[in-house]
């Protein structure tokens, strides 16, 4: 009977047991089930339909910054890069300032998506682009540029971006890879990180093609040795080949400078085609660069020139270049403090009264140029 009464017992305690546990683990359900429901309705609140972002200024900022993009993208998609720029497009580069130039504007969640858009269309045309004549021009980031001709592509300071040092705001190594894989030849100007990236750097010459670069950069790496260093000399023709021997550009490597002794390349590079293109990296070194500079355009042809839109005197510089054309870089370079973060509206007023045409792009477009 005690053996019996005991099981009895056992059985009871395990019953309320089993109840016990069936019934915490419906709670938790419970539980589970409005901790989905709260979460789900709270993106809902925080979506565009959301009314009141009182208490919540960083929410109200992004929010703010994702309607101003949305409507950008749609307005450069619209009006795409022109020698005629149409008042719609300058008016959405003017908002593309007014989200950019805020202290935590890198951080924002929908500055980061809106140069991930920017940079996968410029990879989605780059992918597919065919050129038969003149040029088809990439702006990238900073002062990135893509130049793609029928026999070759080339690329200037081609960078992901990291010279904001805000997590998140990078064009992602698998993205950039699919831009270098595009590309022959890799011209870098300076040493600083906004212009030279040794990671980018390395992938070029891990796949056999040439990077070229002042001395300085990288010196201490085990890189230094893997990058050409073409001759530093005004008026100096050199021979870079690319494409395993197939094709050649041919360079004059002019000795720039930012500030008094940063080594500055700016490279003019003739194409197979006859085409002629010069960027000028971060050039704003001393009165005696001015020589070569004054003088480029009279012994050379010019057809694009890239100046850094910030340089010392962008009219003398556009006046000794001759160009074609001007496409300016260096806007909105968000590793830079809101006061050299270089708009575009401060561009448009440089370049008030230049006697070329110029044309004003920002991240991921591109424009096909004719002679």
């Amino acid at each position: 009977m005690v053996i019996g009464k005991q099981l009895r017992s056992d059985f009871l305690v395990s019953g309320k047991t089993i109840v016990y546990l069936k019934t915490m683990k419906k709670l938790k359900f419970t539980i589970l089930v409005m901790c989905i429901f709260a979460l789900t309705a709270n993106a809902q609140i925080t979506s565009d339909d959301k009314l009141n972002w009182w208490g919540d200024i960083d929410g109200f900022i992004n929010q703010q910054d994702k309607i101003t993009l949305d409507a950008v993208n749609e307005a450069l998609k619209k009006y795409p890069p022109s020698l005629d720029e149409p008042m719609e497009r300058r008016m959405a580069m003017l908002m593309i300032d007014g989200v950019l130039h805020e202290e935590k504007a890198a951080y924002r969640p929908a500055v980061q998506k809106f140069l991930q858009q920017r940079i996968q269309l410029a990879i989605g045309e780059l992918e597919v682009a065919k050129v038969t004549k003149g040029a088809m021009i990439w702006k990238l980031y900073n002062h990135g540029f893509i130049i793609r001709t029928a026999s070759v592509t080339f690329g200037f300071d081609l960078v992901r971006a990291h010279s904001a040092r805000a997590e998140g705001f990078e064009i992602p190594d698998r993205e950039m890879q699919k831009i270098i894989d595009q590309c022959d030849a890799l011209f870098i100007s300076h040493r600083h990180r906004d212009h030279g990236d040794i990671w980018v750097a390395q992938k070029f010459i891990d796949q056999n093609k040439p990077v070229v670069a002042p001395p300085e950069v990288w010196r201490d790496q085990d890189i230094h040795s893997k990058i050409t260093h073409l001759k530093r000399e005004a008026q100096t023709k050199q021979t870079l080949t690319i494409q395993q021997g197939k094709e050649k550009l041919i360079v004059i490597n002019n000795p720039g400078h930012q500030g008094s002794d940063i080594e500055n390349n700016v490279p003019l590079i003739f194409t197979p085609e006859g085409l002629s293109f010069v960027q000028t990296g971060d050039q704003s070194g001393p009165e005696s660069d001015w020589k070569w500079i004054d003088e480029l355009g009279t012994h050379n042809r010019v057809d694009v020139l890239f100046p850094n839109c910030w340089t010392t005197d962008i009219r003398r510089m556009i006046k000794g270049f001759r160009p074609k054309l001007v496409m300016t870089g260096h806007e909105n370079e968000m590793g830079h403090t809101i006061d050299h973060r270089e708009s575009n509206w401060l561009t448009y007023t440089r370049l008030q009264g230049a006697t070329v045409p110029y044309v004003l792009m920002t991240w991921g477009e591109s424009f096909h140029y004719l002679p």
